[in-house]
């Protein structure tokens, strides 16, 4: 059994919806459009508040209107929910997750959510507010990680990237703790991944992902005490929508805004520190 936070899924979709709600100035047609053919219909799109809503609000603010695109942005702070929203309609797509994830998540829930267009990379990181360096965490440390099996896969190999903890040989990114041959006496916990950043304090370092380390005002260039390489990353964020819904007019004009030359500017201006890193293309179903 994980040593993590336990919400049930009625009570965390209703915290969820609540935040989505209050997160954003949403008009009353804030809803998903039943009619995929309606292209003068608002495309509702769930987010996580950074970066993805960020750039999201850009695209509304200043590109939708040229492509005659009514975006409606829905911030949600958490991993599960999106996916739920958009696979029972009441959302058109979603902009958070890379591919190892939603695989996962499709695999474990049943839902049909598939991706569009690739858009950004955050590399993982790992923090910490007591100490200042890799080689101060000893045995009797305490790392935490996120607990979703992608994402702690890519928390293990990191750590082993940088000498804190070895994996068992031929053990990459889908690694379990099961799988950490030597811990060195380093305590591993596992968080879901919304909540790392906050608990920081509780550990003495901990495996960010990059949307919430820039919402704890952590700067991945700087403060990281190891950080994933961009080169050849393949957890690349992108919009996905529900299985069907790929060809809906608006989801293909907002993939294009997504991947324009003023979206790239804009990360590239507004994530300097490297936290953030466009990655476009079409996404790999």
């Amino acid at each position: 059994m994980r040593n993590t936070v336990k919400i049930t899924v009625a009570v965390a979709a209703a915290s969820a919806v609540a935040l989505g709600a209050s997160a954003c100035s949403a008009p009353s047609d804030a809803t998903a459009s039943t009619d995929k053919s309606d292209k003068n219909a608002p495309l509702v799109v769930a987010a996580s508040p950074t970066p993805h809503a960020t750039i999201l609000d850009f695209v509304k603010d200043k590109l939708a209107a040229k492509e005659g695109l009514k975006l409606v942005v829905k911030p949600f702070n958490d991993y599960k929910i999106p996916n739920k929203v958009t696979d029972d309609g009441q959302v058109d797509a979603n902009f958070f997750q890379h591919k190892p994830f939603l695989d996962t998540f499709n695999k474990e829930n049943g839902t049909h959510i598939v991706p569009v267009q690739n858009v950004l990379i955050e590399p993982l990181g790992l923090y910490s507010k007591k100490i200042h360096k890799l080689s101060d965490l000893k045995s009797g440390s305490t790392v935490s990680v996120p607990n979703d099996p992608s994402n702690e896969g890519r928390a293990l190999k990191l750590l082993a990237d940088n000498g804190v903890i070895t994996l068992k040989p031929g053990v990459g990114a889908d690694a379990k703790l099961t799988d950490v041959k030597d811990d060195k006496g380093i305590k591993i916990t596992e968080l879901e991944a919304a909540q790392t950043a906050p608990r920081i304090d509780d550990v003495d370092a901990a495996v960010i992902n990059g949307n919430f380390a820039i919402g704890a005002h952590l700067k991945p260039s700087k403060d990281a005490l190891a950080l994933e390489k961009a080169k050849d990353n393949p957890y690349a964020n992108f919009l996905a929508v529900k299985k069907g819904n790929e060809n809906d007019p608006r989801i293909k004009k907002l993939a294009k805004l997504l991947n324009s030359p003023e979206v790239k500017k804009f990360i590239e201006d507004k994530y300097k520190d490297g936290s953030v890193i466009p990655a476009f293309g079409p996404a790999k179903a």
